[in-house]
């Protein structure tokens, strides 16, 4: 008889007695909540009552549209109790690529804040969150006990949507059973516990902090919960909370680190984990959470939202994770590299527990990015001699300069190695002979005078020369995009317009 498949939305059920906070919610930072677990749990059954009681059934897709706070998580949950699929949409979307989506996915009622309800089309039903009385989330609870629905093997939990860096967002069907199996195995690889405080700043519409939350509730911790990253404040709950666990993208950390007048005189050595995912980390970036935050294991994570972020882990017999490396293969899963040199360099593909149903209503990007199982993931990977995987950077982001393959992320860890660099972002502009060229947009630390030649002369002294950057244009700060994460296309944008402002001579390829 084969084991029953766990509902996605009952994650911590086993601490709903639990007089602990589940959540500090600092979504008005002047306000803050504290939700317990009874309370929490409370919340996410009278959701599910409240979209049963409207005639919901399993399989229909309801709309998340909300910055982070508890009652994105109630609802989140709560509708998959009922086998009822949530859809989060990203706050910093477009009206028309908020209508895609709310289309694509066919969803019947869209949760959403009342500064956000504009960006909803009209004729689609919503629930104000911020609303009193009949027409808010409140008014829309019913309270009382709840019994779960009961998935089938693939029944699908969630379904989030791509960054669309290829066009239009893609709708990434996620079962209960993957899911689930993926929440208890990166919590268990990362030791969350009762006693564990861990706070979040990115959006919760991103794999990156939902994950996060999964880890807070199988190990029944309590999630710190930001509206949103501002480094300041990030410190302060650091503080205030006594988180044991720090996350985020590089970027967070990094601007976080800058603030030195507040971490300054304190002692961090309460915090035990400090994860960093989305892009790689530089040495001098690691040493700088190292010395702020001693005791902290430093761990870079590696997820695929379509594979998901069960793929690599801690060793087994817990042998020490080299510098940069994103960890040991999680028992499972299998992998292999594509395209390199030999099999322990290229594009990852990979199957196992963890990997989504398929894209919805796409199957011509299904039949090409997942065949026989296998899911072309589009990062490229290196394995060394023993084992452990490292990180080189998106396909999509490798770049062709005069015949040699130029992988940002290697040039960037390479300048930031420069004491006076404090961040580093490599993009290819467009050149008539080579076709493309490295340009450089550099952060320089504090009170630097570091100059473009000096940048060019570490580069041609420390990589190949066809990895020097042509042009090196200092920014006070580099762009994100609503992830936290630096955004590229801006800063490709600025590099051709760049090659199409300079005089002709200027234009011309540099050796």
């Amino acid at each position: 008889m084969s084991t029953p498949v766990k509902n996605l939305g009952c994650l911590g059920i086993e601490y709903r007695h639990d007089q602990r906070p589940a959540v500090i919610d600092l979504w008005d930072p002047e306000n803050p909540r504290e939700i317990d677990y009874p309370t929490y749990h409370a919340s996410c059954d009278a959701v599910a009552r409240g979209l049963v009681a409207r005639g919901f059934k399993p399989g229909d897709r309801i709309g998340i549209l909300c910055s982070n706070r508890v009652e994105f998580l109630e609802i989140f949950y709560g509708s998959m109790r009922a086998g009822i699929v949530p859809v989060s949409i990203g706050v910093l979307l477009p009206k028309d690529t908020v209508s895609w989506i709310i289309q694509d996915s066919e969803v019947k009622l869209v949760f959403c804040e009342s500064s956000l309800r504009a960006n909803v089309p009209d004729g689609v039903a919503t629930i104000d969150i911020d609303a009193q009385g009949a027409e808010g989330l409140q008014g829309f609870k019913r309270p009382g006990p709840f019994t779960p629905f009961v998935p089938e093997r693939d029944s699908v939990a969630f379904q989030p949507y791509t960054s669309g860096s290829t066009g239009r967002p893609k709708g990434v069907e996620l079962s209960h059973r993957a899911h689930s199996w993926v929440a208890e195995t990166i919590s268990h690889d990362r030791d969350f516990a009762p006693s564990d405080r861990m706070i979040v700043a990115a959006p919760l519409y991103h794999k990156h902090a939902m994950n996060s939350i999964k880890c807070v509730l199988v190990g029944g911790s309590t999630v710190v919960l930001m509206r949103k990253f501002d480094p300041r404040r990030y410190i302060e709950a650091i503080n205030r909370y006594r988180t044991t666990v720090v996350s985020g993208v590089p970027t967070i950390f990094a601007m976080m680190l800058q603030q030195r007048d507040l971490l300054a005189g304190n002692d961090y050595s309460f915090v035990r984990l400090a994860t960093m995912g989305g892009a790689p980390a530089t040495d001098t970036l690691i040493d700088a959470v190292a010395e702020t935050f001693p005791s902290a294991d430093i761990v870079q994570i590696f997820g695929i939202t379509e594979a998901s972020a069960a793929l690599f882990g801690r060793h087994p017999e817990r042998a020490e994770r080299p510098r940069h490396s994103i960890g040991w293969p999680i028992a499972g899963n299998e992998f292999r590299l594509v395209g390199g040199e030999d099999e322990n360099f290229g594009t990852l593909h990979v199957r196992g527990p963890g990997m989504m149903n398929g894209y919805h209503n796409n199957p011509a990007e299904m039949e090409k990015r997942l065949k026989d199982g296998w899911f072309n993931t589009g990062d490229i990977l290196r394995r060394d001699a023993t084992g452990w995987y490292y990180f080189i950077g998106r396909s999509d982001d490798m770049f062709v300069s005069s015949g040699h393959n130029i992988y940002p992320s290697e040039v960037e860890v390479m300048l930031e190695r420069h004491h006076d660099v404090e961040q580093a972002i490599i993009v290819p502009a467009p050149d008539e002979i080579k076709y493309r060229i490295p340009y450089a947009f550099v952060v320089r630390r504090d009170g630097s005078d570091l100059s473009e030649e000096d940048v060019k002369a570490y580069a041609l002294k420390n990589a190949p020369p066809y990895q020097y950057p042509r042009r090196v244009v200092f920014l006070k700060s580099l762009p994100m995009n609503g992830i936290g994460k630096i955004d590229r296309k801006e800063l490709v944008s600025r590099a051709s317009a760049m090659v199409e402002a300079a005089p002709p001579a200027a234009g011309k390829s540099s050796r």
